[in-house]
C-alpha cells in the first residue's frame, strides 16, 4: 500500500513515510492509492475478538510496512485497562430497538480523539526508526477542544517529539480549556490563539507551508509533523470503530452479517464521518453516513446541494468542536469524488483560498447522494434533546452527541427510513457542565470545573475520574497570539530565531 496526495504532486509513499510527514509539501493531504477490502468472513471472526484485535487488523490493511506483531503489540498498549477502564474501550448503548450510541469517550481525555491519539505515538516514533529520521518531530495542533488535550495526552514525554497546540482563546469550555493548559511534560506547549478554530487552523498550515521556516527548522534538528486528522496516522485508528461497532451489533443479535446499518455523526472538521465512509468503501456494510451539523451547517449544504461556501456567518456554539466552517478531511473525500485527480482537487483548493467557495459538478454528486444524509441542528433544539433524552432513558449525553441524535430523529422522520443506527458518541457531557446543567433546568453560574460536582450531584452518574480530579489543577500556559505570531511562537518554543 503506497500514499499519494490529494493534489496529485507527491506519490509513492510508504505509510511509515506519510505518517511523518503528516501534509504533503503541495498543501495535499495523503491518502491510500486503494481500499483494501474487508469480508463478511473477515467481519464475522472480528466479532469474536477484543478491540485491540479489530483495530491491529484494520491498521495491517492500511500500513503494510509494519509487522501484524508491532501493531497488536501498539494496540495492546493503546486500548488496554489503564487507559481505557474495564467496560470496553468502545461500548455500545442501546437506547431502543434500532437505535444505539457508540461510546468512544471511555478514554484519558474522554473524547473520541483518544482513540487515535492514544496510538498515534506508537505509529509515529516506529515510522521515524523505519525511515531513518532523526531529528526531532514538532508536532503542531489546531484544535477545536477535544484534539488538543487528546494529543497532548498522547505525546507528553515521548522521545524524539516536542509538540505544541493552537485553540481558540474563546472558542473551547473551561473544562476543555483547563486539561489543556495543565498538561504535564516537558515537551509540550499550548498556546490560545485570537480567533476561531479556522484561525488556528490556518495558521498551523501556514506554518507548515513556509519552507523558509522548514529549512530553518531543519538546521537545527527539527522537522514538522500532524497529529490532527490531516494526519493519516490519526485518521487510519479511526476507521476501526466503525468495523467494531458492526461487530458489536452482531455479538448482541441486533443485525445479521450483511444487514446494513446507518452511522450519524457530528461532524466538524470531516475526519470522523470520513473514517467511516473509508469503512464502508473497505465492505463494512454502511447504509448511510449522516453528517451532523449545528448551526455553523457549511457541511450540511455542500453534502445537499454539491456547494461549499465558507461565505457566511461564524457561530460560536454549545458544540464547540464543531464550529468550524473550513472542515479539512473533506479534501480527501473530493479526492475520491473527481475520480482521485489530483488536479481537479487543486482547482476546488485554490478556489476555496481565493472566493470561500467551490462547486463541485453534478457527475460528482452520485457518490455524495449514495453514502451521505446530512441534518443541522439548533441551539435550542440541542438542549432540548439532551433533556428529552435524560428524560426518556436516563441517559446523559453532551452537546455534540445531541446534535447527532436530533439529526438522526430528523432524518428517520424525514425518509421512513428504519435502518439500525448508531449514533456516534464524541465526548463526555461533563466536558460541557455549564451547558448540559441548563438544558436540563439546572442553574450553572459557577466556574466549569465547579460544576463538575453540581451536574454528578444532580444526576447520579460519577463524573470519569480525568474530569473530576481537574478540581486540583493549575494552567501552566497562559500566553496568547495573534494568528500572525503563531510562528514565533513555534519559533520561540523550540529556541529557533527567525529568519524570515
Amino acid at each position: 500500500m503506497l500514499y499519494k496526495s490529494t493534489r496529485g504532486g507527491v506519490g509513492g509513499l510508504t505509510s511509515a513515510e506519510a505518517i511523518v510527514k503528516g501534509l504533503s509539501e503541495d498543501g495535499g493531504l495523503y491518502v491510500p492509492d486503494s481500499f483494501p477490502q474487508l469480508s463478511h468472513e473477515e467481519i464475522k471472526e472480528l466479532a469474536a475478538m477484543p478491540y485491540e484485535v479489530r483495530a491491529s487488523s484494520i491498521l495491517a490493511k492500511y500500513l503494510n510496512d509494519f509487522s501484524v506483531q508491532e501493531l497488536q503489540m501498539y494496540a495492546r498498549k493503546a486500548y488496554g485497562e489503564k487507559n481505557f477502564g474495564v467496560n470496553g474501550t468502545v461500548p455500545i448503548f442501546i437506547l431502543d430497538n434500532n437505535t444505539h450510541f457508540l461510546e468512544l469517550t471511555h478514554g484519558p481525555t474522554c473524547a473520541f480523539k483518544d482513540i487515535a491519539l492514544q496510538i498515534l505515538p506508537y505509529l509515529l516514533t516506529a515510522a521515524l526508526e523505519k525511515t531513518n529520521e532523526k531529528r526531532t518531530a514538532c508536532i503542531l495542533v489546531a484544535t477545536s477542544g477535544d484534539t488538543g488535550k487528546a494529543s497532548l495526552e498522547g505525546f507528553c514525554d515521548v522521545p524524539g517529539t516536542k509538540i505544541m497546540v493552537f485553540y481558540p482563546r474563546d472558542g473551547v469550555s473551561d473544562i476543555q480549556k483547563l486539561q489543556m493548559t495543565s498538561q504535564s511534560g516537558g515537551n509540550v506547549n499550548v498556546v490560545a490563539v485570537e480567533g476561531n478554530f479556522d484561525d488556528a487552523q490556518t495558521g498551523v498550515k501556514a506554518v507548515f507551508s513556509d519552507e523558509a521556516f522548514r529549512a530553518e527548522l531543519n538546521e537545527h534538528g527539527y522537522f514538522l509533523s500532524s497529529a490532527n486528522s490531516i494526519n493519516w496516522g490519526r485518521l487510519v485508528p479511526q476507521i476501526a470503530y466503525y468495523v467494531s461497532a458492526y461487530c458489536e451489533l452482531l455479538t448482541n443479535w441486533t443485525i445479521k452479517c450483511g444487514e446494513k446499518v446507518n452511522f450519524c455523526v457530528p461532524t466538524g472538521n470531516f475526519g470522523n464521518i470520513l473514517a467511516g465512509y473509508y469503512a464502508e468503501r473497505m465492505g463494512l456494510p454502511i447504509n448511510k453516513l449522516i453528517c451532523a451539523s449545528n448551526r455553523n451547517d457549511v457541511l450540511a449544504d455542500f453534502l445537499t446541494e454539491g456547494v461549499y461556501d465558507k461565505n457566511r456567518q461564524f457561530y460560536t456554539t454549545v458544540s464547540p468542536s464543531m464550529d468550524i466552517l473550513v472542515s479539512s478531511n473533506l479534501e480527501r473525500l473530493l479526492f475520491e469524488l473527481s475520480g482521485k485527480d489530483g488536479g481537479a482537487v487543486s482547482e476546488f483548493m485554490s478556489s476555496l483560498s481565493r472566493t470561500g467557495r467551490y462547486e463541485v459538478p453534478v457527475e460528482m454528486r452520485g457518490e455524495l447522494e449514495r453514502v451521505f444524509a446530512a441534518g443541522r441542528c439548533s441551539e435550542e433544539d440541542t438542549c432540548t434533546t439532551i433533556a428529552q433524552v435524560w428524560s426518556d432513558h436516563h441517559y446523559l449525553i453532551d452537546t455534540h452527541t445531541a446534535v447527532a441524535y436530533k439529526a438522526l430523529r430528523d432524518y428517520k422522520a424525514e425518509s421512513g427510513d428504519e435502518t439500525t443506527s448508531v449514533v456516534v458518541s464524541t465526548a463526555s457531557p461533563y466536558k460541557f457542565c455549564d451547558s448540559v446543567l441548563q438544558a436540563l433546568g439546572e442553574e450553572a453560574s459557577a466556574a466549569g470545573v465547579e460544576l463538575i460536582s453540581v451536574l454528578q450531584e444532580f444526576t447520579g452518574i460519577p463524573a470519569p475520574a480525568p474530569l473530576a480530579t481537574l478540581c486540583n489543577a493549575k494552567p501552566r500556559f497562559t500566553d496568547s497570539v495573534s494568528v500572525t505570531g503563531m510562528k514565533n511562537a513555534v519559533s520561540a518554543f523550540l529556541g529557533v530565531g527567525i529568519s524570515s
